[in-house]
């Protein structure tokens, strides 16, 4: 079992509202076509589907008044416009792949997600279909609503799912010492031990809106699956192959967080 997270940075241009890369869909989706691999549960972000309109309705606060259920049904259906987009790049090349919608069957308490069954999307894996998530606006039972990331989705179904690998596909090669888009210095950290993981204060920051905690949160997400056991690797989703290789477990230049 392999999950796999492509961040929304990726298949959308993240600083133009409610645009996809769709030759990077297309790409991406070749490149899992031709992985061969089966037993795959993918995740992917939001970008600028989610995001923009999640700052806008102050969704990442919880409910607070009846203005905001126009956004709740706003960001989920712009996020379900995204995840069909990604499903009809798999299915016109033969991947059997279904969009499920983490908001049918997720109810978090304060941003994080409570106790889950996994019976359907196990079901799936097993018969041979790869389940296509996202991250969603889910009912939250002390917040109201709350937006569950695709990073934290990610992390939790490989712990649940018991898989052998999580893959974060981003924009950039891994984890640096500092934002790479900013600073010409920064290094790519290529083994990062769970012992020194608090210590890594600038891991990078989102240079537009994300609501979900950029690349702090992508690690903080890793860690609970490194902490299971799981094999983590954080690498670039861009760069042609990438994926392919690190489902066919090649080697990627990357981030390789360990327990």
């Amino acid at each position: 079992m392999i999950v796999l997270k492509i961040g929304g940075s990726v298949i959308t241009a993240k600083e133009r509202p409610m645009t996809a890369r769709e030759e990077e869909i297309g790409r991406i989706a070749e490149e899992i076509a031709s992985s061969r691999v089966r037993r795959l549960v993918l995740v992917h972000g939001g970008g600028s589907f989610g995001h923009p309109l999640a700052k806008q309705y102050g969704i990442g606060e919880g409910y607070r008044s009846e203005a905001q259920l126009l956004g709740v049904s706003r960001i989920h259906g712009a996020m379900a416009t995204l995840n069909r987009m990604v499903v009809e790049a798999l299915t016109a090349l033969g991947v059997p792949a279904i969009g499920v919608s983490p908001s049918s069957f997720i109810v978090a308490d304060g941003g994080r997600m409570g106790p889950v069954d996994l019976a359907i999307i196990l079901g799936l894996v097993d018969k041979g279909m790869i389940p296509v998530l996202y991250g969603d606006i889910v009912l939250d039972r002390s917040m109201g609503f709350s937006i569950i990331s695709g990073d934290q989705l990610a992390s939790r179904l490989s712990v649940e799912l018991k898989a052998s690998r999580l893959l974060f596909g981003v924009d950039v090669d891994g984890v640096y010492t500092s934002n790479p888009k900013l600073a010409p210095e920064a290094r790519l950290i290529e083994r990062l031990p769970l012992s020194k993981l608090k210590g890594i204060l600038m891991v990078g920051e989102a240079l537009t809106t994300d609501v979900t905690g950029g690349m702090l949160g992508k690690v903080s997400e890793a860690s609970r699956a490194a902490e299971a056991g799981i094999e983590v690797l954080i690498f670039n989703a861009m760069k042609p192959e990438n994926i392919y290789r690190a489902l066919r477990g090649e080697d990627v230049r990357g981030t390789l967080i360990l327990r």
